[in-house]
């Protein structure tokens, strides 16, 4: 009787293989819906900025998309952004020396600003000693310079950089910023520079690489410049978002969480396909790749997609609110949020204590060249919040890829994303929440408030918090765990 028993659990064993198994070939199907249903949220439906038609049709897609994907439930979260914001028709041009139009956009979440004649100053990059060398800023645009995107340090101190500048422009009185973009051929896109869906504090407005180097050539030569600016952003109340939420429901440990997620927003200068529509889609399709595969985990697996992400994490940061009383039984939460690079590791985000049990999981990545594991942190995406209530996030690595030039960008559109590329992270990203749900026991523990300040000996953390403005939420426990 013993050794029958044996047998069954080894057999028993090998079916939960076989299924996760075919939960790779599901997810690596070129017939799935993950092409067309990309397809209708980008073209269909385009940019998706919380507060919008698009964004509600978004979140309708979603349920739907998430019901014939073969969900157990799916519903919408409801949550709160302090205000909304939209650009008008931006208009900046130089009047003198020369005349010429500058192609511009607004900076998100900046306050409008009417129609304005004012003159030039330069800063440079923006240190203080270029601020001092420029003098007197008071009622001055105040253009900055900046380097060109190449890799994701790049991309990182566009948010670093800015907030210092901004402070230091206000001091001086200038009456805006002019921010030189970081992307060559004309390339416009958008950033906010908040984490907390508030309005800036001064007009910003960025301006096209090329355009603002014409500008400093001018400078630079001793002449006078004038620009006319105008920016009539229209600023509004109270939105209301939703979070999309669907269940498969775990057979033996159901209250016991594994969750998978992406951002359903983006801005909507492109049709965010890559930041974040080809995830969205992923973490859809992941859905119905585990459904049709058969496998039924242990605990439920849960995917989430956010909303107001590019306005601070704002989503899964209500999310965690709403649910601060579940983080216990959040085994692990792992996201995607960098386009359809390769991905070739894993991110445990200064939770040192789940590299070991990763290990045996990451082995089926193998044939991808994706088994690194590594203690990295970051900043930036809908992991932060678990993160900061000590819950173990996992955040694939993936390489710049095309992601650089088309981030924020009018380029972010349905034909940048490799299609190939993206059912071999959807592969991995299916297979990885499964091998997690069916774990014995959960992978690691929910870290104290004193075990993740702790971790950030290791990951230098806390400088991130602080480039981003995030440190003093953190300090005064307004944002993360309390305890």
């Amino acid at each position: 009787m013993k050794s029958t028993r044996l047998l069954l659990c080894a057999l028993a064993f090998l079916g939960v293989g076989f299924a996760q198994d075919r939960v790779m070939q599901e997810a690596l199907r070129t017939d799935s819906p993950l092409h067309e249903n990309l397809r209708v949220l980008t073209d269909e439906i385009g940019g998706r900025v919380p507060g919008t038609p698009q964004m509600t049709a978004a979140e309708q897609w979603a349920v739907e998309r998430f019901k014939q994907a073969g969900a157990d439930s799916v519903h919408l979260e409801e949550f709160t952004i302090p205000q909304s914001w939209s650009e008008g028709a931006t208009e900046v041009s130089i009047v003198a020396p020369v005349e010429f139009h500058v192609r511009a956009t607004s900076i998100a979440w900046t306050p409008a600003l009417a129609k304005t004649t004012a003159r030039v100053v330069s800063v440079g990059m923006g240190s203080p000693e270029e601020f001092a060398k420029a003098g007197d800023i008071s009622g001055a645009i105040v253009l900055v310079n900046t380097h060109v995107d190449e890799k994701w340090e790049d991309l990182f101190n566009e948010y670093f950089n800015p907030p210092p500048v901004i402070e230091r422009a206000i001091k001086g009185h200038a009456l805006a910023l002019a921010f030189t973009a970081t992307r060559e051929h004309d390339i416009l896109y958008r950033h906010i520079d908040g984490l907390f869906g508030e309005l800036a504090k001064i007009p910003e407005v960025l301006l096209a690489r090329e355009d603002a180097l014409r500008i400093q050539r001018i400078l630079a030569s001793g002449k006078a410049v004038k620009m006319s600016l105008s920016l009539p952003n229209k600023v509004g109340g109270q939105i209301t978002a939703h979070n999309v939420v669907a269940d498969l429901k775990g057979s033996e440990l159901p209250n016991e969480v594994v969750i998978l997620g992406a951002h359903l927003d983006s801005w909507n200068l492109g049709t965010g396909a890559l930041d974040n529509g080809c995830n969205a889609a992923l973490t859809i399709d992941a859905l119905r790749a585990i459904k049709a595969a058969g496998v039924k985990p242990r605990r439920t697996l849960r995917f989430i997609l956010f909303s107001g992400e590019e306005q601070g994490m704002l989503g899964s940061w209500a999310y965690v609110r709403q649910h601060l009383n579940e983080m216990e039984n959040v085994q692990a939460e792992v996201v995607v949020d960098s386009g359809v690079g390769q991905f070739n590791g894993w991110a445990t985000q200064g939770h040192k204590e789940v590299m070991e049990p990763l290990k045996p999981l990451v082995a089926p990545f193998a044939q991808w060249n994706a088994t690194a594991i590594t203690e990295d942190a970051e900043l930036g995406t809908d992991n932060y919040d678990f993160m900061m209530e000590g819950v173990p996030t996992i955040v694939p690595s993936q390489p710049e890829f095309n992601y650089l030039p088309n981030y924020h960008a009018v380029s972010d559109t349905f034909d940048k994303v490799d299609f190939d590329q993206l059912r071999k992270n959807e592969a991995m990203s299916a297979e990885m929440i499964v091998e997690l749900a069916n774990l014995p026991s959960r992978i690691g523990h929910r870290y104290t408030r004193k075990e993740i300040e702790a971790s950030f000996a290791d990951t230098h953390f806390d400088e991130q918090m602080k480039g981003f403005g995030a440190w003093d939420a953190w300090v005064d426990a307004t944002r993360g765990r309390k305890d």
